[in-house]
């Protein structure tokens, strides 16, 4: 991924760069989770988001019924771990917006 931003970055727009890194599919029980979530940290620092999505068994079935999870199962910890994701986007994004007016 790392490449792939640092090649359309030379090649496509120079101004490209991520808004953020969201970690998907953790399991707290596994070590290549926990090493990835490191590494994460370390390479994107700040802009890693708060909020973490689980590994969870509605998430991947919802995908099969051509749904969102919001929709398949909206009660279910990933649909939760969703919603707090948009709210946590959300508000950086009118935090960010709200810097560069004053700037």
């Amino acid at each position: 991924m790392i490449n792939t931003i640092n090649l359309v970055k030379k090649h496509l727009n120079k101004e490209f760069d991520i808004e953020g890194a969201l970690l998907t599919m953790y399991d707290i029980r596994t070590n290549l989770s926990n090493q990835v979530v490191k590494e994460v940290k370390n390479y994107f620092g700040d802009k890693v988001y708060k909020t973490v999505i689980p590994r969870n068994v509605k998430l991947s079935e919802a995908p099969s019924y051509g749904m969102p999870i919001t929709v398949y199962d909206p009660r279910s910890k990933g649909a939760k771990c969703y919603d707090k994701f948009a709210k946590e986007f959300l508000k950086n994004n009118q935090q960010s917006k709200a810097r560069h007016m004053k700037e």
